[in-house]
């Protein structure tokens, strides 16, 4: 064991598409240092300047991101990532190979892979995190195919963690309680968020958090740009970009920040009387954990985030809205006349269960 049986070396690796996968991850890795884990992080250079603004004090391992391209066009998205299969194949390979060196080089324990398909290793216990476990297409064979293919590779690790609660009160529906499970063990570890509810605050202002892969990001936030220029209460807008120094001025009524750490994004969350943002399951799952009323925003052409978008609307969790139909005014409006209706989220420490879990299989593998 790499640190000894006191203090086993955990590998975190969260995939790059999007800063979802890197922020659910920062519960996580607070729950391993509890516990008393030497963690490693590894990521491109987005998740390290996420993670090390979240964690300066943990070492930092470089590892190829999959970076993803989405397209302009909601159509044209399905082929943008068909053409991006054999890239996808192939980083997934390398990063098989990355690990198999560095698990001997670090003398790792276990890692944790959200959503990195080449992240197991038969030395070690390997996890994979994900709340996908169908995921959508426009057409039933399409699914059928691609939860063949998921499960190929989730099977070839040791467990599989779903961020997302077991039962009915749950937020990702058939995505994380599909009809057919994996074949490995299957946790349920409760909705993921590095925020925490407080006490009521006053709410203050209009928050607007942009975020996903690009050009979408892009496209919304010119959008949402657009918009502002008539629009005189206060807001917060958050670019998603935390390697960007670039800075955009708007009226004095909009205070902009291209990327904040928690402990103010959580500020700012709270003191939101509405929070505008993309539909993405990290983001909904810091909505839920924090009872906010929303107005989301489905990426065009993703899936999931429209699936997403559709069950919550549905559940009167948020007010959703396709892109192309977004005027801030109208939907505020809208907004104002939903009967909004918060889902219990409680956990009840099952990241923790899972974690200890992990722990103990090391005892019994000695």
């Amino acid at each position: 064991m790499g640190q000894g049986l006191a203090s086993p070396t955990i590998l975190v690796a969260p995939l790059d598409w999007g800063l979802g996968h890197a922020t659910r991850c920062i519960p996580i890795i607070r729950a391993l240092l509890l516990a008393g884990c030497t963690v490693l992080l590894a990521g491109d250079d987005k998740v390290k300047t996420l993670l090390q603004q979240e964690f300066p004090e943990l070492r930092f391992l470089h590892l190829q991101g999959y970076q993803i391209q989405y397209a302009s066009t909601s159509w044209g998205l399905p082929l943008k990532i068909v053409a991006q299969i054999p890239k996808l194949l192939s980083t997934i390979k390398k990063e098989q190979e990355w690990l198999h060196k560095i698990v001997d080089e670090e003398r790792i324990d276990a890692v944790i892979s959200d959503n990195r398909y080449g992240l197991h290793h038969p030395g070690i216990k390997s996890v994979f995190i994900t709340h996908q476990l169908l995921i959508k297409a426009p057409f039933k064979k399409a699914e059928d195919y691609l939860q063949r293919l998921n499960y190929k590779y989730i099977n070839q690790f040791d467990e599989c963690w779903v961020p997302d609660a077991e039962g009915n009160m749950n937020l990702a529906a058939e995505l994380s309680h599909p009809k057919k499970m994996p074949a490995i063990p299957l946790r349920y570890i409760g909705a993921l968020s590095r925020f925490t509810k407080k006490v009521k605050r006053e709410e203050t202002h209009l928050l607007i958090i942009l975020s996903g892969p690009e050009p979408q990001r892009t496209l919304f936030e010119k959008n949402v740009v657009k918009e502002l220029e008539v629009y005189t209460e206060r807001v917060v807008l958050v670019r998603g970009l935390p390697q960007t120094m670039e800075k955009i001025s708007l009226g004095s009524n909009v205070i902009v920040f291209n990327h904040l750490p928690s402990a103010e994004m959580e500020e700012q969350l709270v003191t939101a009387s509405m929070v505008i943002s993309r539909c993405g399951y990290s983001t909904v799952m810091d909505l839920a954990v924090l009872k906010k009323k929303s107005i989301l925003i489905p990426t065009p052409g993703q899936t999931e985030q429209q699936y997403l978008a559709k069950r919550l609307m549905k559940r009167n969790f948020a007010l959703c809205v396709e892109q192309k139909k977004f005027r801030l005014k109208q939907a505020l409006d809208l907004a104002g006349h939903f009967e909004y209706q918060a889902i219990n989220v409680e956990n009840d420490n099952t990241l923790q269960a899972a974690i200890l879990q992990l722990l103990v299989s090391f005892k019994k593998n000695i």
